[in-house]
């Protein structure tokens, strides 16, 4: 397997190397060893930095990514864990989604003043009653 050092990583993958370091730090990847006093790694080391920015991606802390991999650093994923993730991003999406249809709304609304327009006015409130919702889930959380 072939080995690289720090900065072959870094430029390979994109990841800067100080990312790299904290990466180890916290036990996402491993370095073989040193070649004087830059880091050396297998080259799998790419594939296992791509895992980590996917997961990144999809909205998953670095302690979460972390737990993913095994103790034997081998991938061990949870079904159900992937399937939550999944579900808290449909629902990001559909607020996405409304967000988007309220600001074309906005942008393209006939009345002289958004205060004015009616729907303007009921999707505010809508978002204001969302807003209180979410509040009042965080802090029983």
């Amino acid at each position: 397997m072939k080995i690289l050092d720090i900065g072959e990583v870094s430029q390979l993958s994109g990841v800067p190397a100080s990312a790299l370091r904290y990466y180890e730090e916290v036990g996402l990847i491993a370095a073989v060893g040193r070649h004087g006093l830059r880091r050396q790694y297998h080259e799998d080391v790419l594939l296992r930095l791509k895992l980590i920015g996917l997961g990144k991606t999809a909205g998953f802390s670095l302690e979460e990514i972390a737990g993913m991999f095994g103790s034997d650093q081998a991938l061990a994923l949870s079904r159900p864990f992937l399937h939550q993730r999944a579900d808290e991003l449909d629902r990001q999406i559909q607020q996405l989604m409304v967000l988007r249809d309220t600001l074309r709304h906005v942008a393209d609304c006939p009345a002289p003043s958004h205060l004015e327009c009616p729907t303007f006015r009921r999707i505010v409130n809508l978002a204001g009653k969302q807003s209180v919702r979410r509040r009042k889930r965080a802090a029983t959380d």
